[in-house]
């Protein structure tokens, strides 16, 4: 491992979508091959985390040590059936075969590609351009489709552009009211939960919504835990009541939206009482969270995974829009709607060409003026682009069938997908699979070719945090002698089938590349250089070309969106009439319990990574059910105890942990692990993670 020895490199953690600030260093470590490692040091002038880690960012350099990563290439023996190590050109050369010989055999759309919201920007972006110029397929999406897609409908349709947030985290202590809806931050964000802190002591309310007693809902002022599957109800309920107290601003309704009639006419089917029969929230707490919220002269609304990740996830965003736009609190200052992307690069990851539906810029691949911009870019005719395909859980439950080839760069569907043992056969009937990751995840165990690939800490690019803030990742040290980059792989991919010229290796040439491709596009990166995120602790998009790079005609980029107008043709903002529904599979008496799922915070996503880190690894070993006393009592299950959750479409086992701190027809899983506890082999796909289960002990 070469380190870049007698400097202190700024840069970012490779985890969440905060992208906190962190500063590696060398440091000699005489037990190493080459007597050198890097540390994690702060780094508080950053302003996001202004200096503080989780427990993941502060161990994050112990994945870079080659005794718990690939360092060579592995391609499956035919004769074994086993991985075996290969060299690159034999590995490299396998997959473009193996991607060639399903082209010629069943047409360009039977590969598929499946990407990331941990690639950096020039890899999702490189990563598009390659399936749809190098394969022309239209089989292409990525793992953020499971996190954001719902947030991101909405925010379109009421907006006219999606951005995480609208407004920078620096705006959340100074504003007057938070409902937090579906997410624990304590956990998952652990150094964004300062902005919660400084709230409440600058004299703000806080209102968290969650189905348990979270250690973020502990910060609350006012907890509401409804039902789960029934946040649309909630919202709808909200805003019935702020109607039916007067409370509506109807100067900024008649001046800055339009279609509040029939969403008002909607809210009215909802009033307290029924609300309260759906979701379990007592009239007196729908009350007082109107009252707090319409009482602060600004708030927010700040939804995540809980509302989103449901079959109605889109509807529900929409009721908490809609609620923030009747009471004037979107498009001022200090007050919106905002969405906490999950992913490190959830946002960027989606704007640059990985969704199936999109091309770089968040231009639509079906716009016709959008294909000829982008072509012009890529040098080909516009009408050799594939239209859009499958989104992500379609495209994974179509492996083995239409698409019988599969890419897959930084992912791990075998643990992360909704009905993961579903999806893990379906990687298994494919004719082909090839895997490009840092360790040996279970979905690359799978795999036909498996490539190791660089890390954060390895290689330079760019990631676009929550915020819309375009942020730079450096090179800190080399990788080992057997690891390349994602970049470099697809350059020699595309090489090799054909395509010697137009994927460059290089991430600044990529990204400069983008910059020409996003130009006039809702994500314009054009006014933003490597050199500018250097200089500004990042670059807030939309950030068009400057009239002069060096001068005062730069763009100084959109810390804060919709203030003057929203991004729609008029410039209003749209009110959607949505009403409740039940959930996409509601308990019954042979499924009478609830589940949620979500993290914890020791762990990442499918965990892949962080299970490997020993402290991570010891502070949460592995899966767990929690249950309240009362259901606990009912089940015969004590404290300990191993207990199944079982549903239509599978099983997971784990030790119960007792809690008063949920809702007593709910239990809760964390999703970080494979094997007997993969929680996600119960989950539905499209309404992932509520889930109507039954446990049994």
């Amino acid at each position: 491992m070469g380190v870049m020895r007698d400097e202190t490199i700024p840069t970012h953690c490779p985890y969440c979508a905060l992208q906190c600030g962190m500063n590696l260093r060398g440091v000699p470590r005489p037990d190493t091959a080459d007597g050198a490692a890097v540390e994690v040091v702060e780094r508080p002038d950053f302003p996001v985390n202004r200096g503080a880690l989780c427990g993941k960012g502060r161990t994050s350099t112990f994945l870079l040590s080659s005794r718990v990563r690939l360092t060579g290439p592995l391609v499956r023996s035919r004769a074994t059936g086993r991985l075996e190590p290969a060299t690159w050109e034999e590995a490299l050369r396998t997959i473009a075969d193996g991607l060639r010989r399903t082209r010629e055999a069943h047409g360009a759309d039977a590969v598929g590609v499946f990407g990331g919201g941990g690639l950096t920007n020039e890899k999702a972006y490189t990563l598009g351009k390659f399936a749809r110029v190098v394969l022309g397929t239209s089989q292409i999406d990525y793992n953020g489709r499971f996190c954001m897609s719902s947030a991101a409908a909405a925010h379109n349709r009421a907006f006219g552009l999606d951005r995480g947030l609208p407004f920078p985290l620096e705006d959340i202590p100074r504003t007057g009211c938070v409902i937090l809806v579906g997410s624990n931050i304590a956990e998952t964000m652990p150094p964004a939960l300062r902005y919660l802190t400084e709230l409440k002591e600058n004299g703000g309310k806080l209102i968290v919504v969650d189905p348990r007693r979270t250690r973020t809902a502990e910060q609350a002022d006012l907890h509401l835990a409804p039902r789960p599957g029934t946040d649309l109800a909630l919202a709808l309920g909200l805003l019935h009541e702020v109607v039916a107290q007067g409370r509506t601003d109807e100067d900024f309704i008649a001046a800055r939206t339009t279609g509040w009639a029939d969403a008002r006419a909607a809210a009215m089917a909802h009033w307290p009482e029924l609300v309260e029969r759906i979701t379990g929230v007592g009239v007196p707490q729908l009350r007082e969270a109107v009252r707090l919220f319409c009482d602060a002269p600004s708030a927010m609304v700040l939804t995540a995974r809980g509302p989103e990740q449901q079959s109605k996830g889109t509807d529900t965003v929409s009721a908490w829009i809609n609620l923030c736009l009747a009471t004037g609190r979107a498009g001022r200052p200090l007050s919106g709607y905002g969405c906490l992307t999950g992913q490190g690069n959830g946002q960027g990851g989606r704007e640059h060409g990985q969704k199936a539906d999109q091309l770089p810029g968040y231009r639509k691949l079906d716009d016709p003026a959008a294909r000829a911009h982008v072509a012009g870019v890529w040098g080909v005719p516009p009408e050799s682009l594939p239209g859009p395909g499958r989104s992500a859980y379609e495209l994974l439950d179509a492996l083995g069938g239409d698409v019988k080839s599969l890419l897959l760069m930084g992912s791990n569907p075998v643990v992360s997908a909704p009905r993961a043992a579903h999806i893990e056969g379906r990687l298994r009937s494919l004719d082909f699979l090839a895997v490009a990751d840092v360790v040996l995840s279970e979905t690359a165990a799978l795999a036909d070719v498996v490539l190791p690939v660089t890390q954060w800490a390895e290689e330079t690019g760019t990631t676009t945090n929550l915020e819309g803030r375009v942020l730079l990742r450096r090179k800190a040290l080399d990788a080992p002698a057997g690891v390349r980059s994602d970049l470099e792989v697809l350059s020699a991919l595309a090489a090799l089938l054909g395509h010697e010229k137009g994927f460059p290796a290089d991430p600044e040439e990529v990204f400069e590349e983008l910059r020409r491709a996003s130009a006039g596009g809702p994500a314009d990166y054009s006014g933003i250089t490597y050199r500018r995120i250097a200089e500004e602790d990042g670059v807030f998009w939309p950030c068009p070309e400057p009239q002069d790079e060096e001068g005062p005609g730069a763009h100084p980029g959109t810390p804060r969106l919709f203030l003057d107008r929203f991004a729609t043709p008029d410039g209003l903002a749209r009110f959607v009439a949505v009403g409740h529904r039940p959930a996409a599979e509601e308990p019954d008496a042979d499924y009478p319990v609830l589940l949620t799922t979500g993290r914890v915070v020791a762990q990442y996503q499918s965990g892949a990574q962080t299970r490997r880190v020993d402290e991570l690894n010891a502070a949460a070993p592995g899966p767990f059910v929690e249950l309240h006393p009362q259901l606990a009592e009912r089940l015969g299950v004590a404290e300990g105890e191993p207990l199944a959750v079982v549903s239509r479409r599978g099983r997971a086992v784990g030790p119960a942990r007792i809690t008063t701190g949920i809702r007593p027809d709910t239990v809760f899983m964390p999703f970080h692990w494979p094997g007997e506890g993969r929680v996600n082999t119960v989950t539905k796909p499209g309404a992932r993670p509520r889930r109507p289960v039954c446990p049994s002990s």
